[in-house]
């Protein structure tokens, strides 16, 4: 397993589902995940993605910047760390953003995202 090629494949199908379909991110996520959002702290499936189906703009893009990525403990999850720009619909002017994902193994092979951590970058 090469873990950049997972955190760019994981990058790719994330931001591009939440641009198009945030309610389609709840099999990202598990019971145990946690979101930090602006400071605000969600958990579980439900409540995470009602979090981010009701974020107050119905369309936007991610231009992604840097992605980096560690595995991280002995359970082979791995730490992905993404900048980029969000471009909310209407807006002229692209929001500057960072987020983290503690993604850990699934039992079929595949990655859920235990924690999420998303700041926008004010300057």
């Amino acid at each position: 397993m090469d873990p950049d090629a997972v955190a760019k494949a994981f990058v790719e199908h994330y931001y591009s589902t939440f641009d198009t379909n945030r309610a389609g991110l709840a099999g990202l996520y598990q019971e145990a995940s946690m979101l930090t959002f602006e400071g605000q702290k969600i958990q579980g499936v439900q409540s995470i993605v009602a979090k981010l189906t009701s974020l107050p703009f119905q369309q936007c893009k991610h231009n992604i910047s840097t992605v980096d990525c560690q595995p991280s403990g002995p359970a082979s999850g791995m730490l992905v760390f993404i900048s980029g720009n969000l471009q909310l619909a209407g807006e002229e002017h692209a929001l500057k953003f960072s987020q983290m994902f503690h993604l850990m193994p699934t039992p079929q092979g595949s990655f859920y995202v235990f924690n999420d951590i998303f700041r926008l970058n004010y300057s």
